[in-house]
């Protein structure tokens, strides 16, 4: 009796399956995995995770098939929750840089001036700012806001974002701000999920399938050891553009190319996120960031007219303050010492957009959209013909 009521047991869950969070799913292949050769030491998860402190949180929303009907689906797109203090309010060190403007990452005004963030950053898709950023700043009232809301604290969240509207209705409004909640809830540290989630659900990547990636690297300044994580998501670049680790892939695999039913060849967007726990001042930052520039170019891209790439740096490690909180306190790397933080920038970033593609599995939208992955095998074989693959 005892077995037969065991095998109905495992034929229910076999068939109704366990919640999405506890599924079991096979990892997927990285860049390094297929014997793509980078720079740099990276850290133990190759991820933004890997700075001490920083969690990551994802809702992926898939729904739907065939025709496009708004408000209804196909859906392909979700939102990914960066928290580079955790699950607080403590503000950090931060600043931004637009390398093209043809996209949106809330927040920065507030940021410019006071060269600090708090909070999660968020990154979705074009038409679900305005959602991420509400519920972002809703999610923190509740947790942080003590009843009351004395200033903005909770008003100006960091939310950044790339178009998904070849897979996703986007018109539709499909993330809303249980998705967001779902994603800060269930944030963690640890590896980080790459390809088609979160944000970067529907995203392309030199027409390729794209989507979410990270990376990291570990450096040394004066026999201390910092870290550098880097999270994008990447939705960019033309084929004949693409480059792996200097090799002209996109000139050598020129199929698989998008089946859309209204082809165009407008550029997409990148969101790039940098988190450090090495100290620094915000206008170190802001050299950071702009560094991402070089990682975004090392893949291939020129940052084309339509595309909005825009950067984000923050520090774990804060200042301190007198017991009146009339002093602040800053201990900092000196600009001369920074040249290992930009070169772990460049190349985590690099990585990371390598890893997104190599992780994005290929995925059919609305009208039957289809967005094909990189394949992995010919992947290896153009990096052995230019002496580049493992």
């Amino acid at each position: 009796m005892r077995v037969r009521v065991l095998l109905a047991l495992l034929l229910i869950l076999s068939v109704i399956g366990t919640p999405a969070q506890e599924k079991a799913s096979p990892a997927k292949a990285r860049a390094r995995d297929l014997g793509i050769p980078f720079d740099g030491t990276p850290g133990k998860l190759n991820a933004i995770t890997d700075v001490p402190g920083v969690e990551v949180g994802m809702a992926t929303i898939i729904r739907g098939n065939g025709k496009w009907v708004i408000g209804n689906g196909p859906v392909r797109t979700g939102v990914t929750v960066v928290l580079p203090k955790g699950k607080t309010d403590e503000s950090y060190p931060a600043a931004w840089f637009s390398l093209n403007g043809d996209g949106e990452l809330t927040g920065t005004t507030y940021i410019e001036d006071y060269g600090t963030g708090s909070g999660p950053i968020g990154i979705t898709n074009t038409n679900s700012v305005g959602i991420v950023r509400d519920a972002i700043g809703e999610w923190g009232f509740r947790h942080f806001g003590n009843g009351q809301c004395v200033d903005f604290s909770f008003g100006l969240p960091v939310v950044g974002e790339t178009w998904d509207g070849y897979l996703n209705d986007i018109n539709g409004y499909h993330v809303k701000r249980e998705h967001v909640f779902e994603a800060l809830d269930s944030a963690k540290s640890g590896a980080v999920p790459e390809g088609n989630v979160g944000g970067g659900t529907g995203m392309w990547l030199y027409r390729f399938k794209g989507g979410t990636g990270t990376a990291s690297r570990v450096i040394a300044i004066d026999s201390v050891e910092y870290t550098v994580g880097v999270v994008v998501q990447a939705n960019f670049g033309l084929r004949q553009d693409l480059m792996i680790a200097g090799v002209p892939v996109g000139k050598e695999i020129t199929d698989l190319q998008p089946i859309l039913d209204e082809p165009r060849e407008k550029d997409g967007s990148v969101i790039v996120i940098v988190g450090t726990d090495a100290p620094l001042l915000p206008n170190e930052l802001k050299l950071v960031a702009k560094r991402v520039a070089i990682g975004i170019g090392r893949t291939g891209t020129y940052s084309s007219d339509g595309s909005g790439d825009i950067f984000l740096a923050f520090s774990t490690a804060t200042p301190g303050h007198n017991g009146t909180e009339t002093m602040e306190t800053w201990k900092v790397l000196p600009k001369a010492l920074l040249n290992p933080v930009f070169k772990a920038t460049v190349e985590a970033t690099e990585e990371a957009i390598i890893n997104a593609l190599v992780a994005a599995e290929t995925m059919e939208g609305i009208n039957g959209n289809t967005l094909f992955a990189i394949p992995h095998e010919r992947l290896r074989d153009v990096m052995k013909k230019y002496n580049r693959g493992k």
